[in-house]
């Protein structure tokens, strides 16, 4: 990386970090600690929403999962509009009629405190998990492919992190999420803008899309059912449930429009994401196409992670890589002509013909596929610990290498911002639950507004170390974006779950929805168990995690409702 690389990502992310630090310092109170003082405004809480769902996680491997798999991906997102809509309805309201900190004192309201203690605990579970994803993910990337050391650079997003999220509490998150998102939109926009202008000028835009459609990497909807398929109109159905629990339940998201001026405030800033959030993902799915065209014209490595492919190259192994090598650049060269062929005859409009050069392409692709799962053979022969999944190397190889001087240091300080916006998002909600939930409530119960705060900041911290702790023994899973989503599918379920309850079945008492809620969630263990450690017996996707675990604590809470008695207080 160039000099001025250098120079550009240190300047661009700590005069955004120092700012924020800088115009949040010295929050006196609980309040305005955790709230930042009920003073954001809905743009404000439409980009803070926004930044805290997209990680570096999303810029990284979303560009690496279009130009793997297409665009099918987006289905996942089609609902979300409907659950943000819904949210603004209902969850809204009651969270601001009875002036929460948190999502979960509304329960302790509506059951007991036992309700309130064991979604704080699932809470804190699975975004205590997801703060070391989101940390560990851009770290693992980086350091493989600058060559840095991947405990350092965890440590240092981490500790940057904290950093401002400790000093500043919720509105320093505010401020720095929506600096962070300019910056990162920019960014994007400025290499969609570079890869259209990388296409060879003898194609227009149109065709190399055409190009890229040869093995139906543009479609989108997929209307055939299949419980195991991620992603497919059916399975978006269901991740509704998912989004619901996420921006609604997750305090990590709640956090962000409580701490709004007011319920308008908070609605806007929910339907600045419902308007955007879908054609933004569109967006970044579109960059990684984009990609997948670059490489039609131009050869992709036959490996993204391309320091792991240096050391088979200096190994006893050498040769046997140099044969697959060449048998995939004489791929390449055969496809390029085909490319060629392809969009001559669709200029001329002979559709049978342009039909038929089309399957030799895709049936090329096919063996391009076969040709990189022979290569990673070799790399696991030369290094079995090697990751040897690479879809969420593409886009930044495609950003270290083709991308001019002085970029290449923005994007990366593009991607700590994505991974930092996320990260102080879930340190900031996993210390409001702790401390308002479980610390407040269960073991500290009189002390003062000042003894809360430094407690806050205290949990902040502890928090940050342990997501910092967590990412050191991270792996990389099939694409990590799905990983975050599998993640949060195992506990998001129980935890809508009885919210629903909570809000729509008003004479479920306490003592049923709890014993539901364990059965449920020890049930969704089970089945996640056998979808991990025997994948052969794969029954459903994992978005069915969702819906199963929020029908199977409302049914079964109905009917222990019929049985198990206990004391309530309902607050309207």
């Amino acid at each position: 990386m160039a000099l001025i690389d250098w120079i550009i990502m240190t300047v661009t992310m700590f005069s955004i970090i120092g700012y924020g630090i800088w115009k949040t310092r010295g929050s006196q109170d609980m309040q305005s600690y955790l709230l930042g003082g009920n003073e954001a405004k809905w743009y404000t809480i439409g980009l803070s929403v926004m930044a805290t769902q997209a990680s570096a996680i999303t810029f990284l491997s979303t560009p690496g999962q279009a130009y793997h798999d297409g665009m099918q991906f987006l289905q996942f997102y089609l609902m979300l509009p409907i659950a943000l809509i819904i949210i603004c309805v209902t969850f809204i309201p009651i969270f601001y009629k009875l002036k929460v900190y948190t999502a979960y004192e509304y329960l302790e309201s509506r059951f007991d405190v036992k309700m309130r203690s064991l979604t704080s605990f699932l809470f804190l579970l699975q975004r205590g998990l997801a703060a070391g994803i989101t940390i560990y993910a851009p770290a693992i990337i980086i350091s493989s492919v600058m060559g840095w050391n991947l405990n350092l650079t965890t440590l240092f997003i981490g500790i940057i992190a904290i950093l401002y999220t400790v000093s500043g509490g919720t509105k320093a998150v505010h401020v720095t999420h929506k600096l962070q998102m300019i910056v990162i939109l920019t960014s994007m926009f400025i290499i969609f803008g570079l890869l259209v202008a990388y296409m060879p000028d003898e194609y227009s835009f149109t065709e190399g899309l055409a190009v890229a459609n040869t093995t139906d990497k543009l479609d989108i909807l997929d209307f055939n059912f299949d419980w195991k398929d991620r992603y497919n109109v059916w399975s978006s159905l269901a991740a509704v449930f998912l989004f619901l629990s996420y921006f609604g339940t997750d305090q990590s998201q709640v956090q962000r429009y409580i701490s709004g001026k007011s319920i308008k405030e908070s609605r806007l800033g929910l339907l600045f994401n419902a308007m955007f959030k879908v054609p933004l993902q569109f967006f970044i799915l579109m960059l990684g196409i984009m990609v997948f065209i670059f490489y039609q014209f131009n050869k992709a490595p036959i490996f993204f992670n391309e320091k792991i492919l240096d050391k088979v190259e200096q190994s006893e192994y050498a040769d046997d890589l140099k044969v697959i090598q060449d048998q995939y650049d004489l791929n390449f060269s055969e496809r390029n002509t085909l490319n060629q062929t392809y969009i001559s005859l669709l200029r001329e409009d002979n559709v049978a013909e342009a039909n038929s050069v089309k399957s030799q392409i895709a049936g090329l692709l096919d063996d391009e596929k076969q040709l990189r799962v022979e290569a990673k053979e070799v790399i696991k022969q030369v290094d079995s610990r090697a990751e040897v999944n690479d879809k969420d190397y593409v886009f930044i190889n495609f950003i270290l290498n083709y991308l001019p001087k002085g970029l290449v240091g923005l994007l990366l300080a593009v991607v700590f911002f994505a991974a930092m916006s996320s990260t102080a998002s879930e340190l900031n909600a996993l210390a409001s639950t702790t401390t308002v939930d479980i610390y407040k409530r269960l073991w500290k119960k009189n002390g003062n507004d000042r003894h809360y705060l430094n407690a806050s900041k205290g949990w902040t911290a502890f928090w940050g170390m342990v997501a910092v702790l967590f990412a050191t023994f991270g792996t990389l899973f099939d694409n990590l974006i799905q990983f975050v989503n599998i993640v949060g599918s195992i506990f998001y379920g129980t935890i809508l779950g009885i919210f629903l309850v909570a809000f729509y079945m008003k004479w479920i008492k306490a003592n049923a929805v709890f014993v539901a809620a364990i059965i449920t969630q020890l049930g969704i263990l089970a089945i996640f168990y056998f979808m991990i450690y025997r994948p052969e017996e794969e029954m459903l996707s994992y978005l069915w995690l969702n819906i199963i675990g929020a029908l199977a604590v409302m049914i079964i809470s109905g009917v222990l409702g019929m049985f198990i008695k206990g004391k309530e207080v309902v607050t309207e």
